[in-house]
């Protein structure tokens, strides 16, 4: 990149006049809203690797309170945010069945941190998530994605049968909805920026 100075004539630019990349990664159970919060939130067109659940994947995929589910992510969702001309957030959503799970390392590589989506009618699909970035000490926040016909838990509740530590936010947030899926990476920057 170059800049523009008196005359037409151009200069580099500085490391510091260079746009910030932050990667966060949006991950979860199958079925949880990873590629609608990544749709939803991105201000391009985002990028997606969705493929049709086939017959083959019966007995390997859990589909038990998203049958009608019918599509999967193969690889990972890409999404982005500007937050301003030296700061560029890139969303990079996880595919959530385990036999994909060989994508997460190359995909949590040199990321910020992480947005947790949990569906309270599955809990367990996300306990291998959270576990993957407790061990890894990445910083993360749970997004509680509200679901029609979900019941609603207060967020200490969820965060008792998740079993978290106080330090990591928990927030109710609907992944269809920008200002509300927005505020999951907001909660997840604000917490990280304080550590």
């Amino acid at each position: 990149m170059s800049r523009i100075v008196p005359e037409g004539k151009t200069t580099p630019l500085a490391a510091d006049d260079l746009p910030q990349a932050v990667k966060i990664l949006v991950a979860g159970g199958f079925g949880t809203g990873k590629t609608t919060l990544v749709s939803t939130i991105s201000e391009i067109t985002p990028f997606h690797t969705e493929e049709t659940l086939t017959h083959s994947s019966i007995g390997i995929d859990d589909t038990s309170g998203v049958e009608l589910k019918g599509t999967t992510t193969v690889a990972m969702d890409f999404g982005r945010i500007t937050i301003n001309d030296s700061l560029h957030l890139f969303l990079f959503g996880t595919p959530g069945q385990d036999r994909f799970w060989f994508m997460w390392d190359e995909l949590s590589a040199r990321a910020l941190c992480a947005v947790v989506l949990v569906d309270t009618r599955r809990l367990t699909v996300s306990f291998p998530s959270i576990d993957y970035f407790e061990r890894r000490g990445l910083p993360f926040v749970v997004a509680v994605n509200s679901f029609a016909g979900s019941r609603a838990y207060p967020v200490e509740t969820v965060r008792a049968a998740l079993d978290l530590n106080k330090d990591v936010p928990v927030l109710i947030c609907d992944a269809r909805q920008r200002r509300s899926g927005e505020g999951a990476t907001d909660q997840r920057l604000g917490a990280r920026a304080r550590h």
